[in-house]
């Protein structure tokens, strides 16, 4: 029996994972099978998979379309392992991905687990802005949860593992679009299993390569907030409002030169030290001054789609639908 199961659900990503499966070849720590779980793409990466057969641990699987929270349960149920690791189709796992796993769950024990994202140097640099917006204290990036608060922290599916019992007792995904992460992180904790956040299990995470891919992404995150609290009203906290009370900013601020002109300066002012800020940091962060640059539009895109789905989902769930 092999000490982790690597579950990866896949919907018309043929060359993400020909990249991912090359970059667990060169794991340090190996003892890991890869269940590739293709949910019912017209573009199947099967061929892509058998490359890999003699290099890795790797089995491929074909079912209908059912989301990529549906697709996971399918890989836990035919999964070997007494670990069960899931990836986006869209991560590079760095070399000491496994062994920095392996040297957590020894110490700490977590009955789950998540770890942060990073930028990788093959990224393009409007790639690498996205990134940093993910993940910045400027943006939804401090919501997340930290090593300090190992107790809270909620691990999120493009990079996570749970133990071979939180699944049985789960039974894993119970909603497969809309924050079906969030909701199955809030459940384990429920189940008195416990929760960490690895630093150094951390995966290089593409995400989107456009603004507009960007914000249907972040929009659909801002809905999904919404969705968790029809089942878990306590989990909507005020921090989780920032984005939605941004949007409302934006919008005083682009009527305010009608209405009150000083305002208005404020406002520029404010939105000028808030960019600065960005920029400042994504420049020295990143090493370049484009990506900073483009750090400032990925995060204003990243604030108001996820505001705008936020107050669109509550207007829908305030009218019952």
């Amino acid at each position: 029996m092999v000490k982790y199961s690597v579950i990866i659900p896949v919907y018309n990503r043929p060359d993400e994972v020909d990249e991912l499966l090359e970059s667990l070849t060169h794991q340090t720590f190996t003892d890991f099978e890869v269940l590739i779980i293709e949910d019912g793409s017209s573009r199947p990466c099967e061929e892509i998979v058998k490359k890999y057969e003699k290099q890795l641990a790797v089995s491929y699987y074909f079912k209908p379309n059912s989301g990529q929270g549906f697709s996971r349960n399918f890989g836990f149920e035919r999964a070997k392992g007494n670990y069960f690791i899931v990836f986006d189709s869209d991560c590079l796992i760095p070399p000491h991905y496994f062994q920095a796993v392996e040297t957590a769950l020894n110490k700490y024990g977590f009955d789950a687990y998540g770890g942060p994202d990073k930028a990788h140097e093959s990224f393009t640099d409007l790639q690498k802005a996205i990134s940093y917006s993910m993940t910045s204290f400027f943006t939804t990036g401090g919501i997340r949860g930290s090593k300090k608060a190992i107790g809270g922290f909620h691990p999120r599916s493009f990079n996570m593992g749970i133990s071979r019992a939180v699944f049985e007792k789960t039974k894993g995904y119970i909603i497969t679009r809309m924050g079906e992460d969030i909701e199955f992180s809030i459940r384990i904790q429920a189940n008195g299993f416990t929760t960490g956040l690895i630093e150094e299990a951390y995966v290089y995470h593409k995400r989107r390569t456009s603004f507009s891919q960007f914000w249907k992404q972040l929009h659909f995150f801002g809905r999904a907030r919404i969705n968790i609290s029809r089942f878990f009203p306590s989990e909507l906290k005020p921090v989780h409002t920032l984005p939605a009370f941004f949007v409302l900013a934006e919008g005083c601020y682009l009527i305010s030169p009608w209405i009150h002109l000083p305002t208005f300066y404020l406002g520029s002012a404010a939105l000028g030290l808030f960019s600065s800020a960005i920029f400042i940091d994504s420049t020295r962060l990143n090493k370049s001054l484009k990506v900073g640059l483009l750090s400032v539009g990925a995060s204003f895109v990243q604030l108001t789609a996820y505001g705008v789905g936020f107050w669109t989902e509550l207007g829908k769930r305030i009218r019952g639908k």
